[in-house]
């Protein structure tokens, strides 16, 4: 036995020592309760002597006994606690024998010299309760006893966080001198020494879910989701102080500006996004520097030191011909003219006359017929020549004139047309002369003919005109009948103006009802 107590003093020694150097999880805010479950064997102070610590006593005279505890956490250093033992108390004496089996129930206040991180925890407790013996008439019939107070001390070694090994020694001063039936100098008083396993439970508080407890978490607000290293902060494994779930560049050290992510020019904009990450820019050119302030970045511009246009990136065009000037061979053409690819104006003909200034500008010309050509070579522009393969003269339009014989016979064809009394029906013998004029109308296809009808003056003078008219128009009809176009005949009836004789006489009137022919271009 004396063995066994020195062994016990060891291991308490050690396990002190221990407890400064090694550290886990105790019974803490999380796991407020514990539970445990204990053995060991009772020693008894009585009126039949004392076997307080004894070295002598057999293994005979060991009275065992086994526990249950409860115990709630209440501060970092402060537990209560109820325990309610099973066994038997006694003690063979030089004054008599004393056994008799007990249930006790302590209630006690626990003060834990270390924190609840500590792998050993030492703690001295205090507190009161009762012991319930067997009923003995021969000494006594009263079978409860109070005890007040019980204190004593423990040790708690933590094997894992919710698992503890308790070993611990109580002292119970009871309010009765004679339990064992022998009144003694002092109330009868006892020692309990146990050793067990403790069970911590209780819900742990994690407030942002990530696996870490409130007590040891460093970063209590971390987002549900996020991975999070043993003090509950999220991972940073560039260690820039941005951590990798809101770092954009989680293997790159940056700043909190550019999202974690580095920025070499100090633009303010990561590199992973600066499209020119050597040359300080801004965020309107992706990080580039726009040096003409032309709106185009100079990474892009053709002529970064002088301001242009998009359409031209980023270089200047003097005649907007859409041709950069430091492409263009003719920088100074006139604005709106089409160009080719060396910027000077498009010359189809390739007559030198430039197509914004060339009528024909297919067809090679003349710069006096502004670029167009004249194949009868009579002045007058193919384009104008309403005879381009006959020479003519401009007055005609290109055209020869009609020689002065058909000219003439025209108006005498004119003289011959004739209708019937007081009607636009053309008499027969006039049809003769009007198919004649056909033939010169389609020998100089570009002559107009003008028809002009007159009466004389008898009658009223709206009918006069109505009459003339109508036999104008018999005379285009009839000859557009013959194939000549209805374009180049105009008719107008002038009712009994302009009379060529006297309207007195019968010989006058019949010159005053005529039909006049004449030719124009």
């Amino acid at each position: 036995m004396k063995k066994k107590l020195t062994l016990i003093k060891e291991v308490f020694f050690i396990t002190i020592c221990l407890s400064f150097t090694m550290v886990t999880n105790g019974q803490t805010e999380e796991n407020k309760w514990n539970i445990g479950l204990h053995a060991g064997f009772s020693q008894l102070n009585g009126g039949v002597g004392n076997d307080f610590y004894k070295g002598d006593i057999s293994m005979n005279d060991l009275n065992y006994l086994g526990s249950i505890s409860l115990s709630r956490y209440l501060t970092s250093h402060l537990d209560v606690s109820l325990t309610g033992s099973k066994g038997r108390v006694g003690y063979n004496g030089p004054n008599g024998t004393f056994n008799s089996g007990i249930t006790s129930l302590l209630a006690d206040f626990r003060f834990n010299l270390f924190g609840p991180k500590s792998f050993v925890r030492p703690y001295v407790f205090i507190g009161g309760g009762a012991i319930l013996f067997d009923k003995n008439l021969a000494i006594s019939s009263k079978t409860v006893d109070v005890i007040a107070p019980d204190g004593g001390v423990g040790l708690n070694i933590c094997l894992s966080p919710y698992v503890i090994l308790n070993i611990q020694e109580a002292y119970l001063y009871s309010n009765n001198n004679k339990r064992d039936g022998i009144i003694a100098s002092s109330n009868d008083a006892y020692l309990f020494h146990t050793i067990g396993l403790t069970f911590n439970s209780g819900k742990k508080k994690d407030a942002d879910n990530d696996g870490v407890s409130d007590s040891k978490d460093n970063c209590s607000n971390t987002p549900v989701g996020v991975a999070v290293d043993k003090l509950g902060c999220p991972f940073d494994k560039d260690k820039d102080g941005i951590s990798d779930y809101m770092d954009a560049c989680p293997y790159d050290s940056g700043s909190a500006a550019t999202k974690g992510c580095p920025d070499k020019d100090g633009d303010g904009i990561a590199d992973k996004d600066d499209r020119c990450p050597n040359y300080f820019g801004t965020t309107a050119f992706k990080g580039c520097p726009d040096t003409d302030n032309d709106g185009i970045a100079d990474i892009n511009d053709r002529c970064p030191f002088v301001a242009g246009s998009f359409e031209m990136k980023g270089c200047p065009d003097k005649d907007y011909d859409a041709v950069a000037d430091i492409d263009d061979l003719c920088p100074n053409t006139k604005k709106g003219y089409k160009v080719d690819a060396g910027g000077c104006p498009l010359d189809n003909d390739k007559d030198g006359i430039v197509n914004e200034e060339d009528r024909c500008p297919n067809q090679a010309g003349t710069a006096s017929l502004k670029g167009c050509p004249d194949s009868d070579s009579d002045g007058v522009s193919d384009l104008d020549d309403r005879c381009p393969t006959v020479k003519g003269n401009i007055a005609n339009k290109g055209c020869p004139e009609i020689s002065r014989e058909y000219i003439k016979k025209i108006t005498q064809i004119g003289s011959k047309v004739f209708f019937e009394n007081n009607s636009d029906k053309l008499k027969v013998a006039s049809l003769v002369q009007l198919d004649e004029l056909s033939s010169i109308l389609k020998k100089y296809e570009t002559a107009n003919l003008i028809i002009e009808g007159y009466t004389d003056s008898n009658g009223d003078d709206v009918r006069n005109m109505e009459l003339s008219q109508k036999r104008t128009e018999s005379v285009k009809t009839y000859l557009m009948g013959k194939g000549i176009m209805e374009s180049r005949l105009t008719a107008t009836g002038f009712g009994q103006e302009k009379p060529i004789a006297d309207n007195k006489t019968s010989i006058g009137r019949a010159k005053n009802r005529r039909v006049e022919l004449r030719t124009s271009y």
